[in-house]
């Protein structure tokens, strides 16, 4: 491999030296910047700097999930289209009204209570899914273990029938 030619050193170098306070030839640069620091002196501060602790894992955990519960619940969508909290449909036959949780047949819409509930069991499952994780602890009794295994396998069971059935009654033509 041939030597890198001196000329790329030299610019090199010569950039670092060549910042404009050091080369300014402006006479009237050099008096700005230097007659006002010769009588003006900063003043004294004893100022202390806050310090900031770091958040415990727990709150950044608890702010994670309920970031994630408001972007699967569809917050945005709620803010933004800003449908009823709960719909409502008259029976044909006695002609009363009937509240409804889901909106049918729109899978682009949502009532604020349906992604709630949908946001809800998305979490539930995700926590079932830590729970089994904490299960695999070896340091933790065997009775733990086995309380942290079923609540875990019944969380993760529930959330999952559940977003099955949510999803059948939003789209009655779904897996039948």
């Amino acid at each position: 491999m041939p030597p890198k030619p001196e000329t790329q050193a030299l610019h090199s170098s010569s950039t670092v030296a060549d910042s404009p306070s050091s080369t300014s030839m402006d006479p009237l640069f050099h008096i700005v910047r230097i007659i006002p620091f010769s009588f003006l002196r900063p003043p004294r501060l004893r100022l202390k700097l806050p310090s900031f602790t770091l958040p415990s894992p727990m709150t950044v955990f608890a702010l994670v999930l309920l970031t994630y519960f408001m972007v699967v619940s569809g917050i945005v969508y709620d803010v933004i289209v800003e449908p009823p909290g709960i719909g409502s449909t008259q029976d044909p036959y006695t002609g009363s009204v009937k509240p409804v949780v889901f909106m049918s047949g729109r899978v682009n819409g949502q009532y604020i209570i349906e992604g709630l509930s949908s946001g809800f069991m998305f979490v539930l499952g995700g926590i079932g899914i830590i729970l089994l994780d904490l299960a695999l602890d070896r340091n933790r009794a065997k009775s733990v273990k086995v309380s942290y295994a079923s609540a875990g396998v019944f969380s993760v069971l529930l959330a999952y029938v559940m977003s099955m059935l949510f999803i059948r009654i939003k789209i009655p033509a779904y897996l039948r």
